[in-house]
């Protein structure tokens, strides 16, 4: 901390945020800048889910990667793990470019949809408007899942200290959540 302060301060000198101590209790903190709202310090977590609403893939990354260089490796990744592509495939805005569009396609998948589009038309993204529209529901339905794991299942603060303790803390809330889903379907 000292020797990075002095860097900041002393020397002038920039230091990149791969660099940056930002936790003195939690040294495997990153610094999450999202587009040009508010900086936040944790990890950042991409899942994966269907249509029963199950997380299918959980992905911690190292740093703060851009959203749109996961795209395609998420897809790939499902592809890996269940034996083909996703037929569909819906997407936060942070994952639209016309590069992870073309990639996904040649993937097999039908239909992609970005929540914005970012220069995409439909028909270039989707078999119809029809198809966008279900699609972009789809992907706001799943926020409700992303809130569930942050206030039901304490994904908004991890209490398991370093980076090990961080990705069993994600996976068992992920496990739990998926647990508590399947008792719910069983129920009714």
């Amino acid at each position: 901390m000292i020797e990075q302060t002095t860097r900041r301060v002393l020397q002038d000198d920039p230091v990149p945020a791969t660099e940056k101590l930002v936790s003195l209790f939690e040294a495997h903190t990153d610094v999450i800048v999202k587009d040009r709202r508010a900086t936040y310090y944790g990890h950042q977590v991409f899942l994966t889910t269907g249509k029963s609403g199950l997380i299918l893939d959980c992905a911690l990354p190292a740093g703060n990667p851009a959203d749109s260089t996961w795209a395609v490796p998420l897809v790939r990744r499902h592809a890996q793990r269940f034996g083909t592509a996703p037929v569909q495939v819906s997407m936060d805005g942070g994952f639209a470019s016309r590069d992870n569009l073309t990639a996904i396609k040649q993937l097999t998948v039908t239909d992609v949809c970005f929540a914005k589009k970012r220069g995409l038309t439909v028909p270039e993204m989707t078999r119809s408007q029809w198809v966008y529209d279900k699609l972009r529901r789809f992907r706001a339905g799943i926020e409700a899942g992303i809130s569930l794991l942050k206030r039901v299942f304490g994904l908004a603060r991890c209490v398991w200290k370093g980076p090990t303790g961080f990705h069993a803390y994600v996976r068992t809330a992920v496990l739990a959540a998926n647990v508590l889903l399947l008792a719910r379907a069983r129920i009714t």
